[in-house]
C-alpha cells in the first residue's frame, strides 16, 4: 500500500511538472497582441493628443507624461526598450473604438473605469495609474466658492466622456443648471476657456490642474473643493486577450513594487548587482523564473523600472514637484494611506 501511494504521488508530481511547463510554453503563444507587438518590433499605444501631466510633446516633440510613461514601461517589459512606442493620439470620442478595431495595443489615455466600458465595450482595465474624481475650476471674477454655485454658467467639457452624464446628474440632484459647451480636445477646451467662451472647465482633478497651467492668467482661475464624481483611471485592453492584460497589470505592479522595495532608475543596476535581498533579487529576475510564465524575459521588472523608473518618480516628474504640484492623496502607496496597493511577487 505504501508502494503504491509512494508511485502514485511521484506520477502526480510528474503530471503537476508537465501542466507547468506546457503553461510557461504556452504563454509565449497565446496572446495575439504580444505576439504582434514582438513581430512589429514596437508597441502602438493610444494616449490622450495633448494633456499636461498625462501626454504632451515637448517642444522637441518627443512624447512625455505619466500616461506616456506607461506606453514607456509596457515596451520595455515586452521589448527590452522604451523607445519602441508609436504613440497615437486619440479624442475621447474615437479612443475606444480604435483599441477595439485594434489599430492600437492599448489605449493608456486618463480614461475612466465603468461598468459599461467593461460591460458593453468589453474592454478591461488591469491597471489603475490615477485615482481621481470629476473637479471644476472657474473664473476667480465669478466670486464662487463652490461647484453648486455654478448655476447659470457655462463649463468647457470634453464630449464623449462621463463627464457630461455626470454634471446633468449633479444638475438634478442640486436642482441647478450647468450649461455645457462641448469640445472634441483638450487643447480645444483650455484655449475657449482662456477667451472667455465658457466661466470654466471640468475634468478629473490631474486634467483642471493641467489645464489651470496652460491659462495665460493662471492666478486668474480658482479649483473648487468639491469633487462630483469618484474615478479610476488607468489602461484599457481588449477582452479577449488575457495575458496581454496580465502584462500591462504586472508593467503597473512592477512601478509600484519598486516604490516599496526603494528601487530607482539610479540605483537599479548596483542593486540588481549587490543586493543581497531575496525580494529585490527575484524582482529583478536575478533569481527565479516570474518572466516566462508571461511570455517575457525573466528580467523584465528591471527593463522597467532602468527605462522609466518607479511610480513615485514618474508621479513627481509630472504631477509632483517637478511638476503640476498636485499631491499623491489617493495615489499614495497604501502604506502612506493611498489607494495603491502593492502585490505579492510570489
Amino acid at each position: 500500500m505504501t508502494r503504491n501511494i509512494v508511485k502514485y504521488a511521484a506520477l502526480v508530481s510528474i503530471v503537476a511538472g508537465l501542466t507547468g511547463s506546457v503553461t510557461a510554453s504556452q504563454a509565449a503563444s497565446e496572446s495575439a497582441t504580444l505576439d504582434a507587438v514582438k513581430a512589429r518590433g514596437e508597441l502602438i499605444c493610444g494616449v490622450d493628443t495633448g494633456m499636461p501631466g498625462f501626454a504632451f510633446q515637448d517642444s522637441s516633440g518627443e512624447w512625455k507624461g505619466l500616461d506616456v510613461s506607461y506606453c514607456r514601461a509596457i515596451a520595455a517589459a515586452v521589448l527590452g526598450d522604451p523607445q519602441k512606442v508609436k504613440f497615437i493620439g486619440t479624442t475621447s470620442k474615437v479612443r475606444f473604438t480604435v483599441l477595439q478595431s485594434r489599430e492600437i495595443d492599448v489605449l493608456v489615455r486618463d480614461s475612466e473605469y465603468t461598468l459599461a466600458r467593461n460591460s458593453q465595450l468589453r474592454l478591461m482595465e488591469p491597471a489603475v495609474n490615477f485615482y481621481t474624481g470629476q473637479t471644476f475650476m472657474a473664473r476667480k471674477s465669478l466670486g464662487v466658492s463652490h461647484v453648486k454655485e455654478l448655476d447659470g454658467a457655462t463649463i468647457c467639457v470634453l464630449t464623449g466622456t462621463t463627464l457630461e452624464t455626470n454634471i446633468a446628474d449633479y444638475n438634478r440632484a442640486m436642482k441647478i443648471k450647468i450649461n455645457t459647451l462641448l469640445f472634441d480636445k483638450p487643447e480645444e477646451a483650455f484655449a475657449a476657456a482662456d477667451a472667455q467662451r465658457c466661466d470654466g472647465y471640468t475634468d478629473d482633478s490631474g486634467s483642471v490642474a493641467a489645464a489651470r497651467s496652460t491659462m495665460k492668467v493662471p492666478e486668474d482661475w480658482v479649483i473648487l473643493p468639491e469633487t462630483i464624481s469618484s474615478q479610476a483611471q488607468g489602461a484599457f485592453t481588449r477582452y479577449d486577450d488575457d495575458q496581454w492584460t496580465t502584462i500591462v497589470k504586472w508593467t503597473h505592479g512592477a512601478m509600484l513594487k519598486a516604490e516599496a522595495l526603494g528601487i530607482t532608475k539610479a540605483n537599479v543596476d548596483e542593486l540588481k548587482s549587490t543586493s543581497t535581498d531575496p525580494q529585490v533579487k527575484k524582482f529583478l529576475g536575478v533569481e527565479g523564473e516570474l518572466g516566462g510564465a508571461l511570455g517575457l524575459n525573466n528580467d523584465f521588472a528591471y527593463q522597467i523600472v532602468k527605462g522609466v523608473g518607479n511610480y513615485a518618480e514618474v508621479y513627481d516628474e509630472y504631477f509632483g514637484s517637478k511638476g503640476l504640484q498636485l499631491p499623491r492623496g489617493l495615489n499614495e502607496l497604501y502604506t502612506k494611506g493611498g489607494l495603491q496597493y502593492v502585490a505579492s511577487w510570489y
